[in-house]
């Protein structure tokens, strides 16, 4: 009765084949499955995308009545579901609703001759709900009777990304503790971490969450309502809640995966150069150039286990609500300080410049299984 990791992402997104034409362009997603009312899921179209571990599932509502509908009328796309993996789905479903959690759907059991899942769904916060998911038999089988698979499993020696790292996740002021308290109660996290950040009159609180298999880590954000309005505050007013902010992706090149990403059209968030003059005096000597990470407006911070090289995307949103974030850890287990605080002022540079389009991905590099979809 383990939470051994992130199973999946599912977002819910106002257009599944464009979101999917993204992630695959711009990040090497590849499209393996789809789902809609012939595979039996009623009202919806879905798309399975991988990239390493990371399995990324994105629905669309076909009707107004949907929940994706109107998950999107309401927050934008975003994250809805985070579906957590368990060696006992039953059992789990059974010990979190005991504990506190509300019960959204019972086990439910998907086979074919090759793979065989259970799965459950209990909530979480905001309107984002957290399946519960146990795999046997062929991991390639997403949802055996659901999602079809498109293409077969095959290896990818060039992912740059290899599993989800952490979520970030905005709730309104006064409810942090709560939140902490309701994932260390129902679900056996362990607080990790706690901060206060102040940058320029605004000022945060942040906890950060974790399983005990370390494989599952939120990091939780609530705005300082006695200081000046800032970045949490628009998130939770342009989202219309709580709600996933940014979602991070482990890597071990995190050079050649931004410079990789920028080619393909993807915008980072800057970094002044005075972050970076100061560097090497802060840190001391760190395991890559720092010119590279200059250049590149990489973040680099350690803890007491090791060092972590962080960068964030500009928000793939119109809202300009959520974005993502690349990571590589050399040791480290925890969030660095310094960078905490150069996130929310980076995020900050961006929302106060005028909104612009976002450009379109090169036309020469067709997510493979778009067309099937």
């Amino acid at each position: 009765m383990n939470i051994l990791g992130i199973d999946h992402l599912e977002f819910y997104v106002g257009d599944a084949r464009q979101t999917a034409y993204y992630l695959c362009t711009a990040f090497g997603f590849r499209i393996c499955g789809q789902g809609g009312p012939q595979t039996g899921l009623a009202g919806q179209r879905s798309l399975l995308l991988q990239h390493g571990d990371i399995r990324i599932v994105l629905t669309s509502g076909l009707v107004a009545d949907h929940p994706a509908t109107l998950y999107v009328g309401r927050h934008g796309d975003g994250v809805a579901v985070i579906a957590f993996e368990t060696d006992d789905a039953a059992g789990l479903y059974d010990y979190v609703v005991g504990r506190g959690a509300a019960a959204l759907s019972a086990p439910t059991v998907h086979e074919n001759g090759a793979g065989r899942v259970v799965e459950a769904s209990v909530s979480g916060f905001g309107d984002v709900t957290h399946r519960l998911v146990e795999r046997h038999g062929s991991r390639w089988e997403f949802l055996p009777g659901t999602i079809e698979m498109t293409v077969p499993e095959q290896p990818h020696a060039d992912d740059l990304l290899q599993v989800i790292d952490h979520c970030a996740i905005c709730v309104p002021a006064g409810e942090i503790a709560a939140t902490s308290r309701y994932y260390q109660d129902v679900f056996g996290f362990a607080e990790i971490f706690e901060e206060y950040i102040e940058v320029g009159g605004q000022g945060m609180d942040s906890k950060v969450v974790q399983s005990p298999s370390r494989q599952v880590t939120f990091t939780l954000i609530e705005p300082d309502l006695s200081r000046r309005p800032g970045q949490i505050d628009d998130f939770l007013s342009w989202h219309a809640g709580a709600g996933v902010q940014h979602v991070a992706f482990r890597t071990n090149d995190i050079v050649t995966a931004v410079r990789t990403f920028a080619e393909r059209g993807v915008g980072f968030l800057s970094t002044p150069g005075t972050y970076f003059d100061a560097l090497e005096q802060r840190l001391g000597s760190v395991d890559l150039p720092i010119a590279e990470l200059r250049q590149l407006g990489v973040l680099v911070d350690t803890d007491h286990y090791g060092e972590l090289y962080q960068i964030f995307t500009q928000s793939m949103h119109v809202r300009r609500t959520l974005f993502l974030e690349l990571i590589e850890r050399h040791g480290a287990l925890t969030f660095g300080s310094s960078n905490i605080k150069a996130l929310y002022e980076a995020k900050e540079r961006e929302l106060a410049a005028p909104a612009e389009a976002v450009p379109a991905p090169a036309q020469d590099a067709r997510p493979a299984g778009l067309a099937a979809a």
